[in-house]
C-alpha cells in the first residue's frame, strides 16, 4: 500500500511566463527564451507534497527528479512576473533544483522552508539576512 501524501501543488509552470515570452518573440533576440518557455509549458510538471518535491521534465517529459525535504539545505526565490517566480532548492551534495515559473512561488517557498530540518532553516535565514544587509 502506498503512503498517503498531501499534495500542495501539482501542475505546469505559470501560463503567464509562456504568454510573456510569446509576446517578446517579436524581437529576434528573445526567440531562444521563447522556445525554452514553450518547452517548459509542454513538458515540465511539478508535484509538491508534504513528503517530497518531484519535477518531471526533459525531452517529452521523460526525466523525473525527486527530492525529499531532509536533503534540502537552502531555498531561494526570485519573482519573475505578476504572481509567478522561480524557486531554487540547494541540496546537501551541492546540486541545485530550479523550479521555474511557479505560480504562488512565495507560498511554495514558505512550505518548503517549513518542511526543512532546523539546521537548514537557520542557514537559509542567515543567507537571506546577509543579502539584505
Amino acid at each position: 500500500m502506498a503512503i498517503k501524501e498531501e499534495v500542495y501543488y501539482d501542475g505546469a509552470p505559470h501560463w503567464g511566463d509562456l504568454i510573456l515570452n510569446l509576446i517578446l518573440s517579436v524581437f529576434v533576440v528573445t526567440i531562444p527564451i521563447t522556445i525554452g518557455a514553450i518547452i517548459r509549458a509542454l513538458w515540465v510538471r511539478y508535484l509538491i507534497t508534504d513528503r517530497r518535491i518531484s519535477v518531471t521534465g526533459g525531452w517529452m517529459g521523460q526525466r523525473r527528479t525527486d527530492v525529499i525535504y531532509g536533503e534540502i539545505v537552502n531555498v531561494a526565490s526570485v519573482p519573475r512576473g505578476f504572481g509567478w517566480g522561480d524557486v531554487v532548492v540547494t541540496l546537501k551534495d551541492g546540486s541545485r533544483l530550479e523550479l521555474r515559473s511557479l505560480p504562488n512561488f512565495r507560498d511554495i517557498r514558505a512550505l518548503i522552508e517549513s518542511k526543512m530540518n532546523l539546521e537548514a532553516k537557520q542557514r537559509t535565514v542567515r543567507s537571506a539576512r546577509a543579502k539584505s544587509a
